[in-house]
């Protein structure tokens, strides 16, 4: 098997002979693409910019197409994330019972905008286009924890929360 360059920056030296290992592993797939953003992902918390043209020589894209699929899917980040990922539901049901404020407030208070951290580097905010709670909306997730009927109110004291525990183990 052909070997590929392997990203160095971003992804340092051991991420990058982790992703070679990855794409390497996948390349042969059927629409080999996802799987191995995916699986970058879950390794390293997001997609280093130097994984971009491995995986592109790999698979035969252009490195255009290949940051054309990451920056088309909100699921994919470029960098690293906050310690704790706050994901707010933009679908049409939980838009129908306040998510379109939820996300103006929470934007308000974490005092970043979707797709970015908070300067402390504590929260990174992303959207997410449905949660399954449709009939308790809105809802949102901090880490794997979901949350439904969450107004202004309840998302400050559920980041109250989050922040005073991360306080407590410091």
């Amino acid at each position: 098997m052909p070997q590929f360059a392997t990203p160095t920056a971003s992804a340092g030296n051991e991420g990058a002979d982790a992703i070679a290992r990855i794409v390497a592993a996948k390349r042969d797939m059927p629409g080999a693409l996802l799987p191995i953003l995916h699986e970058i992902q879950d390794r390293h918390g997001f997609i280093p910019d130097d994984a971009v043209p491995t995986i592109a020589r790999a698979l035969n894209l252009s490195r255009a197409e290949v940051h054309g699929v990451i920056t088309f899917y909100h699921h994919f980040r470029q960098q690293p994330a906050g310690r704790h990922v706050v994901q707010i539901c933009r679908a049409e049901a939980c838009q129908s019972v306040g998510a379109e404020a939820l996300a103006a407030h929470a934007c308000k208070a974490l005092r970043c905008d979707f797709h970015e951290t908070t300067p402390d580097g504590q929260f990174t905010l992303e959207p997410v286009y449905c949660l399954g709670q449709c009939a308790t909306g809105p809802a949102m997730t901090i880490g794997e924890k979901l949350y439904a009927r969450v107004d202004a109110q309840r998302f400050d004291k559920l980041i109250d929360a989050v922040r005073d525990d991360a306080e407590v183990r410091a």
